[in-house]
């Protein structure tokens, strides 16, 4: 980030400081609230919990305005989120621990006491929150597969025995809008319910040249309902329901090319760029176009016993998400010879179309450069679909928490059925069918399919024991066994054959199977159902001393676990095909993609003190955790003569440690200031996959995370308040691949010889800060606030995707500055 932005930044923040500390400078002290957190699945202070809790309360998440994932993952330090390719698509960091697309997520997501397992349950309006918490670390042994990296713990608002309701509109540049309206109140004299909705829309930033809507818009709307009732004294039933669907854009992305000897021998740096200095420009004639229909339904029990407290719950989810794009088939010419193609050169040349360098349009597709995503017909569609319906439900006995021993056993099971298919079709000149097989008789054929089915069944068993050793010293131990077996059947047509795309070209004449593991001379043994089966015990051990009332020091080891999967069937044959024969000829080492991929489990050792100081006005929180990680998951894309790719492999050792510091300090009654960071030193220190990448650094893992705020209440005539609000995040330089700065052969060798060559020196994201602003006018019943996210404008990128083999790099740019009013009631 430039010097001046960054003094732009602090200089507005420590302004507003600076005021609101001179305005409250006369006024009595008051200490920082104390904070309840449910971490360990029981109500605790936060400073008796041995872990690292970023908890953000009710009023601090109605002051920070936030509403989506990315709004409070930007408020929690050693925290990161990706979101570019699709809104079901999240990406969470957590300490260097990251989840894999196509994979499940590396974080617990735990929603009113119910943990989802869908990922793109991720992708949500936060509404009615009372509550947010972030676990860092291995929580395994308390939340079990897929809490690797840690856990996200919501808690929202129970309607009451009081009738009462709140709405809120804003509306904000680049055609923004979203409202939200919530009413709950007693129903009969043991049984309270609500009613919620919402509806969110914008334009977006990066609009397409050629229609179709901007590849970052999003219009979506939900309705929740909630019933809870008290059917006893020691007895409640909480029924929750929600139904939502959007409509979005997608694949935001350009290509950035990282080919040193083409813009050296040719003179044009354009083929040799920073991703960092790239000037996006989205020529997609196809509309990208991301969908999202979601459905949960839950229940959840809780009876006191006396000795105990019972708990069950049990969810159903229903998410089905898609998506349309153009494609990325143009650079290898498999669609030269289609009538589609010729006529849509034809159209652009006699428009005087020029495309971004170092792409250029001639009059015929030989004759010219294509990256992806052009305007033309010659690189085809993709649509990809990803369809997950789950059940689970969990029982649990927990012990009263007023004893010297503390205990809790369970049992949880889960079934997951879902289906998963990238699709690459030709394109026809119109509206693209939103389907994987489209028979060859269309205009809009299918040309190469990944298409499977996957089952999953999981069952687990886990116990906690929390014992007061003295009265200041606690021990805790954590036990969890998870077993999940997992299965995969191919739906790929095996008699339906391609119009062009063909496994010998150029040229390419067809007549080819959809998938190469369909290819009997490629894979003789064809694609076959698979089983697996994964399992982990995961303990966590802990010790807290409670040095004194102000000061809490404690130390914990603990495992997470990932279960292992299946990637589309015929991966493997792809890339040992068309990919390895590049590396080999060049004398690297070929990738090792399979057609599964393993489990992920990391071990991680942390101590920590949080205190209390200037009679509790000021909280402190650190850290300091080493992680080590064996087989982490990491996800690409492989582009080439054969389409898209995604495939999950495994990173064999991945080394993470890494220190974090939280500050809270109450000036005054009126004015609360924050400052926390993060530091993550990460190496991966053994990759089979990849054996060239040793010693680079864990991918999507931004070395340093450090958040700013101010929150600033000044009370006027007539009940009425001003409330001043700043937050300045800064994000420090990331990679994106375990390719990093460093050479890769690509397939372009195969007809230029070394100038084919690339480098990926320039792929890392820059550091960056980006600052936002609120400041409102409070009543008892109303609010109105101005509000600004980014207000300096910081061009930062959202995501950067090398595919090392392609040459070149997808980079998503973020958004913009977002400028709006706000209006909300209370009643």
């Amino acid at each position: 980030m430039k010097p001046e932005k960054t003094a732009a930044l602090m200089g507005v923040s420590l302004l507003a400081l600076a005021w609101g500390g001179a305005a409250s400078a006369q006024e009595t002290p008051t200490a920082v609230d104390e904070v309840m957190v449910t971490a360990r699945q029981r109500a605790e202070n936060l400073r008796d919990v041995p872990a690292a809790v970023s908890a953000l309360s009710q009023g601090t998440l109605e002051a920070a305005g936030v509403a989506r994932a990315a709004d409070f993952v930007a408020l929690t330090p050693g925290v990161s989120l990706v979101q570019a390719a699709e809104q079901g698509d999240a990406q969470v960091n957590i300490r260097g621990v990251n989840g894999a697309r196509d994979a499940q997520a590396s974080f617990a997501f735990v929603v009113d006491g119910v943990q989802m397992a869908n990922p793109a349950a991720f992708n949500r309006e936060f509404s009615d929150l009372r509550q947010i918490e972030v676990v860092k670390g291995p929580q395994g042994a308390v939340y079990g597969r897929n809490a690797a990296a840690g856990a996200i713990i919501v808690s929202t608002v129970e309607p009451g025995e009081t009738f009462e309701g709140k709405g809120k509109i804003s509306v904000g540049n680049r055609d923004s809008f979203s409202g939200d309206l919530r009413v709950a109140g007693p129903l009969s004299e043991r049984i309270s319910g609500s009613l919620s909705a919402d509806f969110r829309k914008t334009d977006g930033f990066w609009g397409s040249d050629f229609g179709g809507g901007a590849v970052d818009r999003f219009e979506g709307y939900n309705f929740n309902g909630r019933l809870v009732a008290r059917l006893d004294e020691k007895t409640k039933l909480d029924l929750k329901a929600r139904y939502g669907e959007l409509t979005a854009g997608s694949i935001a992305y350009n290509a950035v090319f990282a080919l040193p000897a083409f813009a050296s021998v040719l003179a044009t740096p354009s083929y040799y760029e920073d991703v960092n200095d790239h000037r996006f420009a989205f020529q997609n004639n196809v509309p990208h176009t991301n969908e999202q229909q979601a459905l949960e339904v839950s229940a959840k029990l809780e009876w006191d016993l006396g000795f105990a407290t019972l708990t069950a719950w049990t969810l159903y989810s229903d998410i089905d998400n898609d998506l349309v794009a153009d494609g990325t088939s143009a650079s290898f010419g498999f669609f030269n010879a289609s009538a589609a193609c010729a006529a849509s050169i034809a159209n652009l040349t006699a428009k005087g179309i020029t495309l971004p360098a170092p792409q250029y349009l001639a009059p015929t597709a030989a004759g010219s450069f294509f990256g992806p995503y052009t305007p033309t017909a010659c690189d085809g569609y993709q649509y990809q679909k990803r369809d997950q319906s789950d059940v689970s439900g969990e029982l649990r006995l927990t012990s009263r928490s007023d004893q010297a021993l503390r205990w809790m056993v369970g049992a949880y099971a889960l079934r997951i059925d879902r289906e998963v298919g990238v699709a690459t079709g030709l394109d026809g000149g119109g509206e693209v069918p939103r389907a994987l097989y489209v028979p060859a008789a269309s205009a809009y054929s299918t040309e190469q399919l990944y298409w499977d089915d996957f089952r999953s069944d999981v069952a687990a068993v886990f116990g906690q024991l929390a014992y007061d050793l003295t009265p200041g010293l606690e021990g805790s131990l954590a036990l969890r066994y998870d077993r999940e077996e997992r299965k995969v059947h191919n739906l790929v047509p095996t008699a339906a054959r391609t119009k062009y795309i063909d496994f010998n070209g150029p040229p390419y004449t067809g007549g080819a199977a959809l998938n190469p593991g369909l290819d009997a001379t490629i894979n003789p043994g064809g694609i076959k159902d698979q089983k697996k089966t994964y399992d982990q015990v995961q303990p966590k051990i802990a010790l807290r001393w409670k040095a004194s009332d102000d000061w809490t020091l404690y130390g914990d080891w603990g495992v997470g676990f990932k279960s292992g999967g299946f990637n589309s069937q015929g991966s493997a044959a792809t890339v040992n095909l068309f990919v390895n024969p590049v590396r080999t000829a060049a004398g690297y080492k070929p990738v090792s993609i399979r057609d599964d991929f393993d489990k992920e489990v990391s071990s991680s050792f942390e101590i920590g003190a949080k205190g209390r100081m200037l009679d509790g006005r000021l909280t402190i929180d650190a850290a300091a955790y080493h992680t080590d990680v064996d087989d982490m998951q990491f996800f690409e894309f492989f582009v080439g003569p054969f389409g898209l790719l995604r495939v999950v492999s495994n990173i064999d050792e991945v080394r993470i440690k890494g220190a974090e510091l939280g500050l809270r300090y109450k000036a005054s009654s009126r004015l609360t200031l924050e400052a926390s960071g993060a530091y993550t030193d990460s190496e991966i220190r053994k990759n089979s996959v990849r054996p060239d990448t040793i010693g680079n650094e864990s991918p999507y893992t931004p070395r340093y995370t450090w958040n700013l705020a101010a929150d600033y209440l000044h009370p006027l005539p007539d009940n009425l308040a001003l409330r001043l609000r700043a937050d300045v995040r800064g994000t420090g330089p990331t990679w994106f691949h375990v390719v990093q700065d460093q050479d890769a052969p690509t397939v372009f060798e195969l007809s230029y010889g070394a100038l084919g060559r690339a480098n990926y020196a320039k792929s890392r994201r820059d550091a960056y800060a980006t600052l936002d602003l609120r400041a409102g006018l409070e009543a008892d019943t109303w609010s109105v606030t101005a509000f600004g996210k980014n207000v300096t404008g910081e061009k930062y990128l959202s995501e950067v995707i090398p595919a090392p083999e392609f040459g070149g790099n997808f980079a998503s740019p973020a958004a913009g500055a977002t400028f709006g009013v706000e209006l909300a009631v209370k009643f």
